[in-house]
C-alpha cells in the first residue's frame, strides 16, 4: 500500500530558516537527529539489505529533514463525525477541509500549515495540522490502520470526542498511551449541551480516561456551532429574526496548543524523533535479519549445488575433495559479506575446519562413504561413474548445507557460537535436517546437471 503520509509536507520547504542552535550536538534534538542519521548512513548495511529497506529508510530520511527544519506535526485523531476537519478549519480561520453531515468525509490524511502568529512564535520552524480518517469507519479498516500510523508519527495528538467515550475510543487512547504519545483531549460540539450537561460529561471523561489523559489536558470546543436565531432591532424598533451560525469556539484550544508549543514544542519533536528512531531501528533490525536470512538461504543452496556438481564431475580421486574445500571457502566468505562481517581466507578456513571437525564426530560413517566414493570413482566408467559421481556429489551437497547453516548461525550471533558451542550447534543443525530426503533431492539435481555434461 502506498505510504499514507508520503504526500505530506514532511520534506524541507524551500527558503525555510535553519535553527542550528536548536539542534546542537548535546541537545535532545541533536541527539535525536544523530540517531536518525545513524540509521540512514549505517555503513554496515549491505547494498542488498539496504535495497530491501528502502521504504523504512525513506521514512527515516523524511523524519530527519523534518527534525532539522524544526517542524511540529499535530494530528487530529478520533471517531468518524466528531468534527476533526471542522476543528482544523476553525483553527486555520478558513474553510480549508471539506466537512459533511455524512460520516467518513475524510478518506485520507490531509495536512495544512498553521499560520497562526503565536504558534510560530512559540513553536518551531513550522506547525502542521493533520486531519485523519475516523478510527471506527465501518468500511475503513485500512483507514483506521492509517490513522493509527499517523498518530505514531505525529509529535502531538488532539484526540477529539463529542461526548462520553466509547470502547473504541478508550482502546485507541490505550494504543496512544503505549506509544508514549503526548495528547490533548478535545471535547468538541459542546454547544449541543447545557452547562450542567457539559460539566457532567467533562467529569465522566476525566474519570474514564484517568491514567490516559491528564485532567488539565481536556479542552472544550465548538468548531462548527449549530445555527441560532438572532433578533435584530432596527431604528424604528422593528424586530427581525435571522438564522445563522455562531462563531467557532476554539479559543481555549488555541491557548492550550500555544502553551504546549511554548513549554514543550522542541521537546515534543525530540521525543517523537527518538521514539520513531527506536521503532524504526527495531523494524530495520527485524527486516535486516529476515533479508540476511533469505539471502543466506539462497546463497547456501546455490553453493550446495555448485559443490555437488563440481565434486560429481571431477574424475580425479581426492582432488575433488580440494574442489569441495574451495566451494566451502567461497560459501563462508560470501555469507560473511551478507552479515556485514567480512573475514579473510585464513579465518574462513579455521571456521570451516571447526565445523568439519564437529561434523566428523557426528557423521563418521557418512564421511567414510564420501572418501570411498572418491577412491573408486576414477576406476569406473560409463553409468557407474555417473552413479558414484552423483552419490558423492549428493554427500557434498549435504555437507555444504551443514557448513553453510553452521557458518550462518556463527555469523548471525556476531562471530560467536553462543553458549551451546560449535558441537551442539552442528548437532542441532544435523538433527533438524531430513538426511534421506535431502540426499534424494541432491541426487536428482546433480544427476540432471551431470547428464547434461560430457562426463555423463
Amino acid at each position: 500500500m502506498r505510504n499514507a503520509w508520503s504526500g505530506w509536507p514532511w520534506r524541507r520547504e524551500k527558503g525555510a530558516a535553519e535553527s542550528p542552535e536548536d539542534v546542537r550536538e548535546d541537545s535532545p534534538l541533536g541527539r535525536a537527529r544523530d540517531s536518525l542519521r545513524a540509521l540512514v548512513e549505517d555503513p554496515k548495511l549491505p547494498a542488498a539489505v539496504r535495497d530491501g529497506l528502502s521504504e523504512e529508510l525513506g521514512h527515516v530520511q523524511a523524519m530527519l529533514e523534518r527534525l532539522e527544519e524544526g517542524h511540529i506535526h499535530i494530528a487530529l485523531f478520533g471517531r468518524v463525525g466528531v468534527g476533526k476537519s471542522a476543528l482544523i478549519n476553525a483553527l486555520l480561520r478558513e474553510r480549508r477541509f471539506s466537512t459533511s453531515p455524512l460520516h467518513g468525509e475524510t478518506r485520507a490524511p490531509q495536512s495544512a500549515r498553521w499560520e497562526e502568529r503565536q504558534a510560530h512564535e512559540r513553536g518551531a520552524g513550522g506547525v502542521f495540522l493533520i486531519d485523519t480518517p475516523g478510527i471506527d469507519d465501518i468500511e475503513g479498516e485500512a483507514r483506521e490502520r492509517m490513522a493509527r500510523e499517523v498518530g505514531r508519527r505525529a509529535d502531538l495528538v488532539l484526540f477529539v470526542v463529542d461526548g462520553d467515550t466509547s470502547a473504541t475510543e478508550i482502546q485507541a487512547l490505550r494504543v496512544l498511551a503505549e506509544e508514549h504519545k503526548p495528547l490533548l483531549m478535545v471535547f468538541n460540539k459542546v454547544d449541543r449541551y447545557t452547562e450542567a450537561e457539559r460539566a457532567v460529561l467533562v467529569e465522566a471523561l476525566t474519570l474514564r480516561c484517568r491514567g490516559l489523559v491528564a485532567s488539565d489536558r481536556i479542552v472544550c470546543s465548538a468548531a462548527e456551532p449549530g445555527p441560532r436565531i438572532y433578533i435584530e432591532i432596527d431604528a424604528s424598533g422593528r424586530e427581525t429574526e435571522t438564522l445563522r451560525r455562531a462563531d467557532p469556539q476554539v479559543q481555549a484550544l488555541r491557548e492550550a496548543l500555544w502553551a504546549v508549543l511554548e513549554s514543550e514544542g522542541k521537546a515534543l519533536a525530540a521525543l517523537n524523533a527518538t521514539l520513531f528512531a527506536g521503532e524504526v531501528s527495531d523494524t530495520i533490525s527485524t527486516r535486516v535479519l529476515a533479508i540476511r536470512r533469505d539471502l543466506a538461504a539462497a546463497v547456501i543452496r546455490s553453493y550446495c549445488l555448485v559443490k555437488g556438481v563440481v565434486v560429481g564431475l571431477n574424475p580425479i580421486p581426492i582432488s575433488d575433495l580440494l574442489a569441495a574445500g574451495a566451494a566451502d571457502l567461497g560459501l563462508v566468505l560470501h555469507l560473511a559479506r551478507i552479515y556485514g562481517l567480512p573475514m579473510g581466507k585464513a579465518e574462513a578456513g579455521r571456521l570451516i575446519a571447526t565445523i568439519a571437525a564437529q561434523m566428523a564426530l557426528v557423521m563418521g560413517s557418512v564421511w567414510a562413504v564420501h572418501f570411498l566414493a572418491s577412491a573408486i570413482k576414477g576406476g569406473t566408467a560409463g553409468l557407474s561413474t555417473l552413479v558414484t559421481g552423483t552419490t558423492q556429489g549428493a554427500v557434498a551437497y549435504y555437507s555444504a548445507l551443514v557448513v553453510g547453516r553452521a557458518a550462518q548461525r556463527y555469523l548471525a550471533q556476531g562471530r560467536s557460537w553462543g553458549p551451546l558451542g560449535p558441537k551442539r550447534v552442528v548437532q542441532e543443525i544435523l538433527d533438524g535436517l531430513d538426511r534421506d530426503s535431502l540426499l534424494t533431492e541432491a541426487r536428482e539435481k546433480i544427476s540432471a546437471r551431470l547428464r547434461g555434461s560430457s562426463f555423463a
